[in-house]
């Protein structure tokens, strides 16, 4: 997005108001550029036609902006002022004009109706609008008269063992690098500017005799952590100074402690990207109160939703104390500048990129808990799921939402402490007559169990629900195993679709991706309305609106109707 010609419209706009004496709404119109930019492909005022105003207003502003129905008067005040503007600055003919406000007409009574439709919201809306737009608000964490989500209770995170974690600290590019450029200093007889700030060829230096990517952030974080002083210009190592591998575990997470605060309190430029940098706080809160990756879009969305809120309550209130300067995080945009401040983020070690967007470390999951109790805020940690039994562990992997890794290690852990035997026969009576989910989660472990469950497994032949997935368990160990019916064909597919169910709500498009490879044939959909599963009418429904084989869909919602004629709930 060009953030020049916002700001240049921007400034025209405040000047044209003054002179005809209108009252402009700023920063709505400010919005509807910056969204008509990274959206609609407009790179100055004379680009916005009726058009534009119908897509914002319709289609992006539904799916982009976290704003109430009732706020769309303000929206389309803004946009009316907008066409005048342009009008009168001759950025449009009489003509044109006339046509924007007939558009801007009928879209009036449609916006409320679009901004309130759930079914139009984008990826990062839905997030956002599910933690809440109050979180938006600028009011101290742990205020006690704000419930808004920002300051609700922190959700129980799954730690790793103090052990792992300062292993993983010790590989932690920033805090390493903070080190080998005190050591580089040290041992070269090197000094600083009269600010303490690194020499210019120092850094330039440094980076690449010890392969330190950012020397001036490694250097700050170093005099921060006490790693260094300096002696009017002279660099002096700290009091007891030795190498991350040489420090105990208890010293190396302090020193992550102290990185963590100084990354999200101190005012540095950490990636150089200002929208990022003055949100460290907001982004690395939201990533731990998700527990979940957040694509780098839904980010930018984030910071340009923090940014509106912070420029409304000065608008309403005055200036708000440490709040976005103009052209700052409101103009973030996805186009390489995001990607980039990100990649400068995950160098500090509290966050990582995943296929699926950016998500906390382990180390910076510990080490973000660790600031939020030096807060006076109650940040829980989650049992251990290993020191439970089968139920407890099964309903942990149900409820906890916990990331792929997390849940691996707890069902290894789990696992370890039990001979096979004794897992398969735990999980097993775990799920005697319980929901499809429930069983689906306890035949998923005990398929990772050898021949040695075998015993346990064949005993629940007799089990009219565990059958079918005991007869499958044993022929593909190579064991004598009795051949299925048909009918317990279809049943036992109906039941492990049902495990999907949760997973496919939470994700269609990647549901309807897997079950295109993986479906069940056409003939097989037919049949699976005689199946007298709890579940086989949420089943055939979903397969009826995720399978892209048209054949295998039409016999899926035909089998649905009639498995509800039947009563099938």
């Amino acid at each position: 997005m060009s953030i020049e010609w916002v700001n240049r419209a921007i400034d025209g706009l405040r000047t044209w108001g003054c002179e005809k004496g209108v009252e402009v709404d700023v920063d709505e119109v400010r919005l509807l550029c910056d969204y008509a930019s990274d959206y609609l492909e407009v790179r100055e005022l004379g680009d916005f036609r009726p058009g534009t105003f119908e897509e914002l207003l319709l289609e992006i502003y539904p799916r982009k902006v976290i704003a109430p129905p009732e706020s769309a008067p303000e929206t389309i005040s803004a946009a009316r002022t907008l066409v005048e503007f342009l009008l009168d600055t001759g950025e449009i003919g009489g003509k044109v004009a006339i046509r924007m406000r007939e558009t801007i007409d009928e879209i009036e009574p449609e916006m409320p109706r679009a901004l309130a439709d759930t079914t139009k919201f984008g990826m990062a809306k839905s997030i956002f609008s599910a933690i809440g737009p109050d979180s938006l608000e600028l009011v101290e964490p742990g205020s006690a008269d704000c419930d808004c989500p920002g300051c609700a209770p922190l959700p129980a995170v799954r730690l790793p063992p103090a052990t792992e974690i300062a292993a993983a600290v010790r590989e932690a590019p920033l805090l390493r690098d903070a080190h080998h450029v005190v050591t580089w200093l040290v041992d070269g007889g090197r000094t600083t500017t009269t600010r303490k700030a690194l020499r210019v060829r120092d850094a330039r230096d440094v980076a690449a005799e010890a392969s330190v990517e950012r020397p001036a952030l490694a250097w700050r974080l170093a005099l921060d952590l006490g790693l260094a002083r300096v002696d009017r210009t002279v660099v002096v190592a700290g009091e007891g100074f030795r190498p991350l591998a040489a420090r105990a575990d208890e010293e190396v997470l302090d020193l992550w402690a102290g990185t963590i605060e100084f990354l999200i309190e101190a005012p540095v430029a950490v990636t150089g990207e200002p929208a990022v940098d003055e949100e460290m706080y907001s982004v690395h809160d939201l990533l731990y109160r998700l527990q979940a990756p957040v694509p780098s879009e839904a980010v930018a969305e984030y910071l340009r939703e923090i940014a509106a809120g912070r420029s409304s309550a000065s608008t309403e209130h005055g200036p708000v104390a440490g709040g976005p300067v103009e052209g700052g995080p409101m103009n973030i945009s996805s186009d390489g500048r995001l990607d980039a401040a990100l990649a400068g983020l995950a160098y500090t070690g509290t966050v990582q990129i995943t296929e699926d967007g950016l998500t906390l470390t382990p180390r910076g999951l510990w080490g973000l808990r660790e600031i939020y109790s030096e807060m006076g805020l109650d940040a829980p940690v989650a049992p251990d799921l290993a020191e439970g039994d089968a139920s407890g562990l099964i309903a942990g992997l149900i409820s906890d939402g916990l990331p792929a890794e997390v849940a691996e290690r707890d069902v290894e852990a789990w696992l370890v402490r039990r001979t096979p035997e004794q897992a398969a026969a735990e999980l097993l009576a775990a799920v005697a007559g319980a929901p499809a989910e429930v069983r689906g989660i306890a035949v998923t472990i005990v398929d990772r169990l050898g021949v040695e469950a075998a015993p346990v497994v064949r005993s629940c032949l007799d089990d009219p629900e565990l059958r079918p997935h005991a007869a499958h368990w044993l022929s593909a160990r190579g064991l004598e195993a009795p051949v299925l019916t048909h009918e317990e064909v279809l049943w036992v597919t109906v039941d492990m679709l049902a495990l999907a169910l949760p997973a496919a709500e939470a994700d269609p498009d990647g549901f309807a991706e897997n079950i295109a490879v993986s479906g069940p044939p056409a003939h097989l959909i037919e049949d699976m309305w005689r199946v007298e599963h709890p579940d086989v009418v949420e089943v055939l429904e979903l397969l009826g609106n995720s399978l892209s084989d048209r054949a295998s869909a039409k016999a899926a919602r035909k089998a649905a109707f009639k498995a509800r004629s039947r009563g099938i709930r």
